[in-house]
């Protein structure tokens, strides 16, 4: 009897006795993040942490979400802290090209429209019963940024940065999924076969002067988001003066891939059974969907606008990579636009309108911050 008792007893302690449905849920929604890096080519540098992690953490009794415990080190000294958002901008900064948008600055306008979708799920989260601050944690998934909703959530409502977290970034993964649909239902056959022309060179000098020129008109017009912006505009700096060059591949490797580890480590992290499988966090995830949706339409749409203004056309399907998500987007417009004519050439195109969704987002960002915190 005392045997079968202490049997019993070792048996308890183990997490096989602890197995939940809701772990069994999160377990396959870990896989499928996975699978779609793994089969699909879905952004494996992110799909892949995250869905391990999501894995991970729900492996009852297992102590690394607690107080001091691994994955909540990361969480919390990388997330909770802002540290890993700004960081990943540095990265971001260094790997962009600001030359298609200096060439074609309409495209600064296609970056703005594309954050249709943030404001539509702000009033529609409002309508749902969030308050404000959270409306606009949730309405920034729309951008398709994921350090930028990581840094808003965390100033404005801590207590979703997990659901929001996960959105953007699943969404963000999504992108050659979600947008192809939106892009040829909006656009007609001739719309999409539309041939820009190739842009001009961009100066050395043009080049530099950007992200001190661009620092200064953000950082003054809305100082909220100054961390991630600066951070942002270093890294171009590095990438644009061409003399730091051990600078530049630290934010372009090294730094940006260790980084890019823990923010899906800790991300994911947030994904336990017991506090995701709920309505709010289901709620924020279709929430997301919508914006991201809405964002994409809104950059489609205000193209074809354009157009009826414009002697050299915009190819709308451009107008689509005005979300953040850099530079899966811009691919996404050029993989559409080469269905329909395989000589069309979007990629540089779509990088404008790319990069200044970034910088489009993190104003939305600084907006909300300066009306509401």
């Amino acid at each position: 009897m005392q045997t079968f008792e202490l049997f019993r007893a070792i048996i308890l302690k183990t997490g096989f006795a602890n197995v939940t449905i809701g772990h069994v849920v999160m377990w396959f929604i870990g896989l499928f993040f996975m699978y779609l890096a793994i089969k699909k080519d879905f952004e494996p540098l992110l799909l892949i942490p995250i869905g391990f992690s999501i894995f991970l953490v729900n492996m009852p009794l297992a102590p690394l979400t607690g107080k001091g415990e691994l994955i909540n080190l990361f969480f919390h000294y990388g997330l909770e802290w802002e540290v890993i958002p700004c960081l990943i901008f540095l990265g971001i900064g260094a790997l962009t090209d600001f030359g298609p948008m200096i060439a074609n600055p309409k495209t600064l306008i296609l970056g703005a429209s594309a954050q249709l979708g943030v404001y539509i799920a702000y009033f529609g989260a409002i309508l749902l019963g969030f308050n404000l601050k959270e409306a606009a944690s949730i309405g920034i998934i729309g951008g398709a940024d994921g350090p930028t909703t990581i840094y808003l959530t965390q100033m404005l409502a801590p207590h979703l940065l997990g659901s929001t977290a996960v959105a953007a970034y699943s969404y963000m993964s999504m992108v050659p999924l979600i947008q192809p649909p939106i892009m040829r239902l909006l656009t007609t056959d001739k719309e999409k076969r539309i041939r820009m022309k190739q842009l001009r060179a961009v100066s050395k000098l043009e080049r530099i002067m950007y992200p001190l020129v661009a620092t200064v008109l953000i950082c003054l017009l809305v100082p909220p988001v100054a961390p991630l912006m600066g951070l942002f505009m270093i890294g171009n700096l590095f990438r644009e003066v061409r003399i730091v060059g051990r600078l530049l591949k630290a934010s372009q490797d090294e730094l940006l891939n260790i980084v890019t580890i823990f923010l899906g480590l800790g991300v994911g992290s947030t994904m336990q059974a017991e506090s995701f499988l709920r309505p709010q966090p289901l709620f924020i995830f279709f929430l997301g969907l919508v914006a991201f949706a809405f964002s994409t339409v809104g950059g489609v749409l205000f193209a074809k606008i354009m157009n009826l203004f414009l002697k050299q056309k915009i190819n709308p399907l451009i107008g689509a990579a005005g979300v953040s998500a850099v530079p899966m987007s811009a691919r996404v417009a050029q993989k559409v636009g080469s269905e329909y004519d395989p000589k069309n050439f979007l990629l540089m195109h779509a990088m404008g309108p790319n990069v200044a969704g970034v910088i489009g987002t993190a104003i939305a960002a600084g907006m909300f911050l300066t009306m509401l915190k």
